[in-house]
This record gives C-alpha cells, structure tokens and sequence, in this order.
C-alpha cells in the first residue's frame, strides 16, 4: 500500500511541487505570503496515504485557531531497491516554526527512500501553536513508527533528521525523550520516543551555550529572540545543554554563513558527554539548501555541498 506514496513522491519531485522560488516567498507589502506557503504544502500532502498522529480530533491542544494547519501528521514512504528491513527517517522541514520549506520535507525523503532507507515526512505544527506542541508532535511520530513498525515493514530504529526549525525541532527530540508509559491505555503511548539518532541541516542549534549568537545576551534576564518566550524556554530548548549519557549520536552539518560556532558549540557538549558525532561544515552556499541539488527555493546548486547527503547515508547504514 505505501508503494504508493514512494511513486507520488517521485511525482512531487518531477513537478517540483513544493518548490516556491524566493522571489515568491513575500507579498508586495513584505510580509512573507505564510497562505501561499501552507497551501502548497497541505496541497501536496493531500496527494499521499497519510497517518495522522492521533485520531481526528483528539491531538492534545489542537483546535481550530489556524484553518491551514490540519491535525499533525506523516506520510510514510518505504525505502527502495532493498530487501533489508531497516529503521525509519522522520524528516521535519525548516521555516521558522512559521511556514514550511517543501524541499527539506519532500526532495530529502524522496531522496534516502530512493537510497534504500524508509523515511516519514513530518508536518508538525506551527505559530500561533508553541515550541511544546511541535516537540509533542515528534515525539509522537517516533512512538507511532514502532507502534506500526509491523505494518509499514520496519524495524525499532528510528533517526531525526531536520533542517533549520526542523533541524532544532530534532535536536530538542534527541535531547527530550521519555522510554513510553508500559500502563497508558493507547499503545502508541507505550512505545519510546528516544530517537536513535539525529541529523541536523543547518541552523542556530546552540541558543544557549553560544552566548551573544541568534539574540542571546547570558548575562541579561530578558531575551530578545522570536523562538522562545524565556530564558526558561530558551535553555529547555537549546540542545546543547540537555545532552545526557543517553543522547543517541548525531550527524551535523550546516554551511559556513550559518555561523559554525553553532556546530562547534554543539559538537563539544557531545564530546564531553562522550556521545558520537559526525559533522561536516562546507564554505559554499547559504541556508535553506536542501539537497544542494538545484532543486531548493533558492535554485542553487552547490556540488562540494550537496556531498552531505552521501556522507549521511554512511553514517546512517550504522545506525538504522
């Protein structure tokens, strides 16, 4: 049955489906068009087999405050052109916790499905909901992956992997996990949701521990930075200082415009806490990427850049 997604998949990347060009991303006024940006999305997610998070109408702290926001959601889409049983990918696309890159979500999946790994494309939620709901929504995914590991033909494993929002949104799953509830009444709330593993694509990781970087000011009670509400909210979120023994290891990469104290910031507090990492920083390109391929809003094509993807199928063949 989820053959199916993997060939409307391959369909969505012909098209180019959910690219929006930059040039399109604003309204006349300046304001970035977010209408334009969610329907493309939900017009192309409405193309797939999808599995909703939770059943219809009952996602914790869901309601009807943004009509183009649906319920959260996955589609997954089976590896191909492999026999092995293996782990999933969850993939969450970047923007601002405001609207959603499609080449982060779709263009990645379509590509390590295509390389033999079975992935998931996340849509979580967005502003005006918070920073807790879109971890919530993760969580969830990676309890409902094993809760159906039987019925999309998979194994327990499963890897984060994100770009900017979606990349922090991964960090904050590796981070923040708890091993399931064995007494809850829904199965799916039995299941673990500790990844095990997490891939980051560019981004601010390291809000906390970078001080002066992406608005932060260590030194004052007050903060000045559209992610979070607090200084309370702003560490609970900030990777870097919530990695444990149990952290699963990461696979970091990012372009040098991004800042890459940002990685080296994140890649010491996993080397203190003796968790393994891989991280490649590359000098060329800007953010939002993708797959470096041509195929992003951007239409830029950086080929040293768009090595990541081969290296991350290496560091992943170890993990799922």
């Amino acid at each position: 049955m989820y053959q199916k997604n993997y060939e409307e998949l391959a369909r969505c990347i012909q098209e180019d489906a959910v690219i929006i060009p930059v040039a399109r991303h604003r309204k006349p006024d300046g304001t970035m068009n977010i209408e334009q940006n969610l329907k493309t999305w939900n017009d192309a997610v409405n193309r797939f087999i999808q599995t909703p998070l939770w059943p219809k109408g009952q996602t914790p702290g869901y309601d009807d405050r943004d009509p183009l926001q649906p319920e959260p959601s996955l589609i997954f889409v089976p590896g191909q052109n492999t026999e092995e049983t293996r782990g999933t990918i969850i993939v969450s696309c970047g923007g601002g916790f405001e609207t959603r890159t499609g080449c982060e979500g779709f263009n990645v999946a379509e590509y390590f499905s295509r390389h033999g790994f079975n992935t998931a494309i996340l849509t979580y939620r967005l502003k005006p909901y918070g920073r807790k709901d879109a971890l919530l929504d993760i969580q969830r995914a990676i309890r409902m992956i094993r809760s159906k590991k039987e019925e999309f033909g998979v194994t327990d494993k499963v890897v984060c992997m994100g770009f900017s929002a979606g990349g922090m949104l991964s960090g904050n799953a590796a981070t923040h996990f708890d091993l399931g509830d064995p007494q809850a009444q829904d199965p799916v709330e039995r299941e673990s949701c500790r990844p095990d593993g997490a891939v980051l694509g560019y981004g601010a990781f390291a809000f906390a521990g970078l001080p002066g970087g992406f608005f932060v000011d260590p030194f004052s009670s007050t903060i000045r930075n559209p992610f979070f509400a607090d200084k309370e909210e702003l560490f609970y979120y900030s990777p870097e200082v919530n990695i444990t023994r149990e952290t699963p290891p990461f696979f970091i990469w990012q372009t040098n415009s991004d800042d890459p104290r940002h990685s080296f910031t994140l890649g010491q507090a996993l080397t203190a806490a003796g968790i393994p990492f891989e991280m490649h920083l590359f000098p060329e390109g800007v953010h939002g990427l993708a797959l470096a391929d041509g195929r992003n809003d951007l239409g830029m094509k950086v080929p040293q850049t768009a090595k990541w993807a081969e290296l991350c199928t290496g560091w992943l063949d170890k993990i799922i």
